[in-house]
């Protein structure tokens, strides 16, 4: 399984009225683990939709276990979870500077054609993608 990580380091606009980080922006923190994740493995998201193709969420789950606050770094560690034909769930550990485990998530996406919303499988578009998740993914068939 490859693990990437990205350090976030956390703005005072992000933190709420109690001095903690405000619980939707732990959800803008996976989409920039996911978008490092991708990266990491060679690919951009950036072109995916430049060939007219989108990977919206369709499940999300997140839990919070310890509060992070303004002026520390977060870790956010992203992996590929599981990768079937249509659907790719990713992982991710969002850790504070010392390994404590701040949240844990599950995101959920499909690949759709922009025009219609249609799904459409990873090994049509990029069959090189296909295959590094596959090699990647966390949990094995």
């Amino acid at each position: 399984m490859f693990v990437s990580e990205k350090e976030i380091e956390i703005r005072y606009a992000e933190t709420d009225q109690m001095g903690v980080v405000y619980h939707a922006n732990y959800l803008v923190w996976m989409e920039i683990g996911r978008t490092a994740l991708i990266q990491d493995l060679g690919f951009t998201y950036a072109g995916l939709e430049k060939e007219g193709y989108l990977s919206p969420v369709t499940d999300l789950s997140i839990q919070y276990k310890a509060a992070m606050r303004y002026g520390q770094v977060a870790t956010i560690r992203t992996w590929v979870e599981t990768h079937g034909r249509l659907r790719t769930t990713y992982g991710y550990e969002i850790l504070h500077e010392d390994g404590t485990v701040a949240a844990t998530a599950l995101s959920e996406h499909v690949l759709v054609k922009k025009d219609n919303f249609r799904p459409v499988s990873l090994s049509k578009i990029d069959p090189a993608w296909e295959a590094k998740y596959h090699e990647v993914k966390r949990v094995q068939a």
